[in-house]
């Protein structure tokens, strides 16, 4: 898969609660988490977004609580990679699950800035800096990964295969 988008910077340590705040975790409906992504970063983010931008993020991304809502919230607003130099395990893992492409860069994140155009190869791993011409190799979807991706996240992947 390529996307291109624009990169959105967020720091490290970003958090669930910061991606969506428990007063939204009343609803699993998408546009809902989506028009209040990144609410506990700063009001109205997501105002700034289009469909297929991208997050770009620091360390530990997706630290704190283990929540859905998380990877559903940046889905729900158009984002369909993020970009980190790393992930915090449990979100990694909810990430693909809920059919979020996540790419660990490590401290190549210093490459990209705040409004680049980029351009992601989940296949291949690079990441084409669109703004300043650089490029960037990092480890590719894993195929079992990708597999979930392809289906739209782990249920539909678990309902197509038991069926």
């Amino acid at each position: 898969m390529k996307v291109t988008g624009t990169a959105h910077m967020v720091g490290d340590h970003i958090d669930t609660d910061a991606i969506i705040p428990a007063r939204f975790l009343v609803t699993t409906d998408t546009a809902t988490l989506g028009a209040n992504c990144m609410e506990g970063l700063e009001a109205g983010w997501v105002k700034r977004v289009k469909p297929n931008d991208i997050i770009v993020a620091g360390d530990n991304f997706g630290c704190g609580s283990s929540r859905e809502h998380a990877p559903i919230s940046i889905l729900g607003a158009g984002i369909p990679v993020v970009v980190a130099k790393s992930f915090a395990r449990i979100f990694y893992r909810n990430g693909f699950n809920m059919g979020l492409v996540l790419l660990e860069v490590g401290d190549d994140i210093a490459r990209i800035r705040d409004t680049d155009r980029i351009e992601v190869d989940t296949a291949t791993g690079v990441i084409r800096n669109l703004t300043t011409g650089d490029e960037i190799t990092c480890a590719p979807v894993p195929p079992f990964m990708q597999n979930i991706l392809d289906e739209g996240g782990l249920v539909e992947y678990a309902k197509r295969r038991l069926a």
